[in-house]
C-alpha cells in the first residue's frame, strides 16, 4: 500500500479570490485531472450543518423496512430515480454485486420551458417527511459548486468558460445517496462495498463519507487511501470527459473496500454531472494533437454511452436489435 502519496488538495477560496488567486485554482483543478484525476476541494462553500443533515435524513430512509422503501423502486427507468436495493448494481466486468443501496434524484421538474428530457424525482414524502426538502437543497447547491469546477476545467483545456458547463444544463445529472450496510459474516465471494470502477460522467462531486474506505488507483496500481473529512469535497473526472479530451483528463479507477469489521454502516453521496443527451463526445481534434494525434475513444453521445454503461451495471436492459 502506498502510504505516502495523497491525491492533491485545491482550495475553493482562490475561486473567489483576485485575478491570480482564480488563475492558481484553474491550474491546480487541471493539473490534478490531468495526473491522477482525483483532488480534494477544501472551502468549497456547501454548508457543513446542510451535509450532516443529509446524512440524518439519509439514516430515516434506509432505516424504513424493505418493503417500505421498495415501493419507491424505478426499474422501468433503468433506477435512475428514486430507491435501488441492495445487492442490485455490480461494476462494469464484475458480476459479484456491490455490497450498498441506494437513493437517486435529479434536478426539480420546474413546469417551466421545455419538457425535461431527464425523469422526474420521486420522493419519500409519505415515510420521510423531511427528506425533499434537505436533499434538493443539498443538490442544488452542489450542482451550483459543479458549475464552477467546470468553468475551470474549461479554461485549462484553452476553452471559453462556460463550455463544459454549458453541455451540462438540463442534462442528467443525478445525486446518489448510498448506504453500505454492515458487511456481515455472509457476503458473497468477490463482492465488496462498490468494486474497483470508473465514473462514466464528466466529474463527480463526492460529499465525503461517514467512514474510511474510498481508495484510489494510482499510475503504478497501488491504491491510495482517500480519509473520510467533511470539510473535504472529492472530485474527480469521469469516463465522458476523458472521452472529449481524448485522455487529457484522467478517468482513474477508484473502489470502496470493506472495513475490517463486519458490523460498521457507512454513507455518502456523490453528485455525477451528466451532460444533456444529445452531447457529442467525440473526442476534440484539439485535444487529439496533445495526445499523440490519434483520436484514443470513440465517437459517441452521451446518452448512448449512459445506457451502455447501466446496462454494463446491471441497471438496465440491453435495447432490443432490430
Amino acid at each position: 500500500m502506498n502510504v505516502s502519496r495523497r491525491i492533491p488538495t485545491v482550495d475553493f477560496a482562490d475561486m473567489l479570490g483576485d485575478e491570480r488567486q482564480q488563475e492558481r485554482f484553474v491550474q491546480a483543478v487541471g493539473d490534478s485531472l490531468k495526473d491522477i484525476g482525483f483532488f480534494a476541494l477544501k472551502n468549497h462553500g456547501v454548508d457543513l450543518d446542510l451535509i450532516e443533515r443529509s446524512y440524518e435524513q439519509s439514516d430515516v430512509f434506509f432505516s424504513l423496512p424493505k418493503t417500505t422503501k421498495q415501493r419507491y423502486l424505478q426499474p422501468e427507468i433503468s433506477h435512475q430515480r428514486g430507491y435501488t436495493a441492495f445487492g442490485v448494481e455490480h461494476a462494469k466486468d464484475n458480476d459479484a454485486p456491490d455490497l450498498k443501496e441506494f437513493w437517486q434524484n435529479g434536478r426539480t421538474h420546474t413546469g417551466k420551458g421545455p419538457q425535461p428530457t431527464y425523469p422526474a424525482n420521486v420522493w419519500p414524502e409519505a415515510d420521510a417527511p423531511e427528506f425533499k426538502g434537505v436533499i434538493d437543497d443539498l443538490f442544488n447547491r452542489m450542482e451550483g459548486l459543479a458549475q464552477q469546477i467546470l468553468g475551470a476545467c474549461s479554461l485549462y483545456l484553452g476553452q471559453q468558460e462556460h463550455w463544459l458547463g454549458e453541455m451540462s444544463q438540463e442534462g442528467n445529472t443525478i445525486m446518489r445517496i448510498i448506504h453500505y450496510p454492515p458487511v456481515g459474516e455472509h457476503a458473497p465471494a468477490g463482492a465488496v462495498r462498490s468494486a474497483a470502477h470508473e465514473d462514466i460522467n464528466l466529474i463527480t462531486l463526492l460529499v465525503t463519507a461517514t467512514a474510511d474506505g474510498l481508495q484510489v488507483m494510482d499510475h503504478d496500481g497501488s491504491w491510495i487511501e482517500v480519509e473520510g473529512d467533511a470539510r473535504y469535497i472529492i472530485v474527480d473526472s469521469g469516463d465522458m470527459l476523458q472521452n472529449i479530451t481524448n485522455g487529457l483528463f484522467q478517468s482513474t479507477t477508484h473502489r470502496v473496500v470493506n472495513p475490517k469489521d463486519t458490523t460498521s454502516r457507512r454513507f455518502s453521496m456523490p453528485m455525477f454531472v451528466h451532460p444533456r443527451n444529445d452531447i457529442d463526445l467525440t473526442p476534440r481534434s484539439e485535444f487529439i494533437a496533445q495526445t499523440g494525434g490519434k483520436p484514443l475513444y470513440p465517437s459517441i453521445t452521451a446518452g448512448a454511452y449512459l445506457h451502455q454503461r447501466l446496462v454494463e451495471i446491471g441497471l438496465a436492459e440491453p435495447e432490443d436489435e432490430a
